[in-house]
């Protein structure tokens, strides 16, 4: 699909998702797999990339590292997570809620029950 075309997406995906786990040396809790469908990415002006789509995960929790330049903004359609920092605090969100997650954040994310996220990340 073309950067250029107007689509609409919902929480019901078609096609095969890319399935994956967390790496081992980032696993916190569980083993949980997760399936993305990704469904843009796009150029955009300084050698940036914006990706959006849908992201599926089973009950867990892992390290997470985000890169100087990277964010993501998602919004839960269902199920529940938490992304916590590295002092122990941390956000929560369920069906309906947004989380941003900024640049160089250091922490772990951690699915409570499984969740199914449609996200924006650019890069």
């Amino acid at each position: 699909m073309s950067d250029l075309d107007l689509f609409g997406f919902g929480p019901q995906p078609s096609g095969e998702p890319e399935r994956s786990y967390p790496r081992r040396d980032r696993i916190i809790k569980g083993r949980p797999l997760r399936q993305t469908w990704d469904l843009l990415d796009a150029s955009l002006q300084g050698a940036r990339v914006l990706s959006s789509g849908l992201w599926r995960c089973e009950v867990g929790e892992w390290a997470i590292a985000f890169g100087p330049t990277e964010r993501e903004v998602f919004t839960v359609l269902e199920g529940r997570c938490r992304i916590r920092r590295d002092d122990g605090s941390h956000e929560e969100a369920g069906p309906g809620q947004t989380l941003h997650i900024p640049p160089g954040f250091t922490g772990s994310f951690q699915v409570l029950e499984p969740v199914l996220k449609v996200y924006v990340i650019v890069e």
